[in-house]
């Protein structure tokens, strides 16, 4: 059992096994009924897992039968086109785990005949998938006594060992990693990673811990301490830079003019109305210089503006209504299409741009 520079287990103020008796107790009387629950198969505990990654539970069970229903098997959702896997990704966010879902499908196609390795070392290497997801699925899909780490688990520990370190820093992370390593048991390893999800999801959570429920109370140091509100420490937040952007309701008619994102890089494969750095200089100058003055603009309206916030900037967005009379001709037709404006509702618009739908109006 790795201790990874902790203290032995002797000097603990509990015992590991005590600790999984209390939960795996809770969890069978308390656990939540989530559909990935009730399979073994790594495909489905991958895709679940993956879709789970920064995101929730709530968000997450329509699109998770969705998927299936379009990729029942892993083979499926090798031979798909990205596109198509991005579209049906679209509002789930963090659009990078879409493509690498992708890639993994066909990488464990072409290398492991289908079905998925078992080992740490062998998960890990395939596209999207970290310490804690190769983990998780070696614990759920093979029974393996793998520790995870994710967002639920790292709370729960805090607390638990009164963690009073910056959760994230190299130290406390060794010390995270050993701790889930010393606490996992060799037997009934799925119950347990899935209890102890639970835990920090249901119970353990980030504001307002519901301790008087929890059946780790009477373990947990940071309650002993009166730290519970306080742990896990908090990072202080960066100031994001700002961007502003114009963003174009290009009309022709009934139709309107959408591009395709490239499939690699920030937002890669989905959907956004023509767009460009804002300036100083007013709209009715800049958008016409913008269209490369191939046709007169009949009308220009402004429809409102939206704000959507990234990890790494913050974006405002101006966006317009241009009314031209017939269809630009587009200098790469497969990444631009003029669509049936009743049709944008249906594609699969970034987030940022989604946000502008309630400003178009009939």
């Amino acid at each position: 059992m790795p201790n990874a520079q902790l203290e032995d287990l002797d000097s603990w103020h509990f015992a590991p096994p005590e600790m999984s008796r209390l939960l795996l107790n809770w969890y069978a009387r308390a656990g939540r009924e989530l559909p990935w629950r009730k399979t073994r198969d790594a495909y489905r505990i991958w895709l679940a897992e993956i879709m789970l990654q920064q995101t929730t539970v709530a968000a997450v069970v329509e699109y998770y039968q969705h998927f299936l229903h379009q990729f029942p098997t892993l083979e499926r959702l090798a031979a798909a086109p990205l596109e198509q896997v991005i579209d049906l990704w679209a509002g789930l966010g963090y659009y990078a785990r879409a493509r690498n879902l992708h890639a993994t499908a066909q990488r464990v196609v072409a290398d492991y005949q289908g079905r998925f390795p078992n080992t740490l070392a062998e998960l890990m290497s395939l596209p999207g998938i970290g310490r804690s997801t190769a983990g998780a699925i070696a614990a759920l899909a093979y029974e393996q006594p793998t520790p995870i780490l994710d967002a639920n688990v790292r709370r729960v520990l805090c607390r638990l060992f009164a963690l009073q370190e910056p959760p994230r820093s190299t130290g406390a992370e060794k010390k995270l990693w050993a701790w889930a390593a010393a606490l996992t048991p060799r037997q009934q390893v799925h119950d347990y990673t899935q209890a102890i999800m639970d835990l920090g999801a249901l119970v353990c959570i980030s504001s307002t811990p519901h301790c008087a429920t929890c059946p780790l109370a009477e373990l947990c140091r940071a309650r002993q301490l009166g730290l519970t509100n306080q742990l896990p420490l908090k990072k202080a937040r960066k100031k994001v830079p700002l961007r502003r952007q114009l963003a174009l309701l290009l009309v022709a008619g009934e139709s309107c003019l959408v591009r395709r994102r490239p499939p690699s890089g920030l937002l890669g494969g989905l959907w956004e109305f023509p767009n460009f750095e804002a300036t100083d200089k007013p709209a009715a100058e800049v958008i016409p210089v913008y269209l490369g003055g191939q046709l007169p603009v009949k009308n220009l309206v402004l429809l409102g503006g939206a704000r959507h916030t990234y990890s790494h900037f913050a974006l405002e967005i101006d966006f317009y209504r241009v009314e031209i009379e017939t269809q630009l001709q587009v200098a790469e037709p497969g990444d631009c299409c003029w669509l049936p404006l009743e049709q944008l509702p249906q594609l699969a618009l970034h987030g940022a741009h989604k946000k502008l739908l309630p400003l178009i109006g009939n």
